[in-house]
């Protein structure tokens, strides 16, 4: 079984019922929910908007291989009815990252794992330190507790009542 970390985010919409809806359909699709994150809400990283994010990390283990998750993703956020613009950051429906997969690292044209900002983002050390505080990080060799202590993100992460 491969360990795979996701990232999913929603600030569109119900934003509650989006992170439930992808967790259920991760589970139908790319693996077995291992443990699961608190959700928490966070500002918008990247981008001005007014809409505030709810964002959980998911441990999950899958027979997949990272191009088969990602293809699988991509048809989650299709199917929720995510559009995708050309610009980078913008509102939406929900958003899902590949984190982690094994220790692995990938750096194609369609795939870059581990995920490349992560380490620069509180949105997504908050939650994933909750899951996976001793998790080290293949690149920088440092575990996410670490990653997290180490951030100089200033954005808020609240965790939701």
């Amino acid at each position: 079984m491969n360990k795979v970390y996701l990232n999913t985010g929603s600030n569109d919409g119900d934003r509650l019922s989006n992170l439930y809806r992808a967790k259920e359909f991760i589970e139908h699709r790319i693996g077995n929910l291992i443990s699961i994150s608190h959700i928490y809400e966070t500002e918008p990283w990247g981008y001005a908007s007014i809409k505030s994010f709810y964002n959980q990390c998911l441990y999950l283990e899958s027979t997949l291989e990272p191009e088969n998750i990602l293809m699988g993703i991509i048809g989650i956020e299709r199917e929720m009815g995510r559009i995708r613009s050309g610009e980078s950051y913008t509102d939406r429906i929900i958003d899902i990252d590949i984190l982690f997969y094994n220790n692995l690292i990938i750096n194609t044209k369609e795939l870059t794992i581990p995920h490349p900002r992560l380490h620069e983002r509180r949105f997504v050390l908050v939650p994933l330190a909750e899951i996976a505080e001793d998790f080290i990080h293949p690149v920088f060799e440092k575990s996410i507790i670490r990653l997290l202590q180490e951030c100089e993100d200033s954005h808020s992460v609240n965790l939701l009542n």
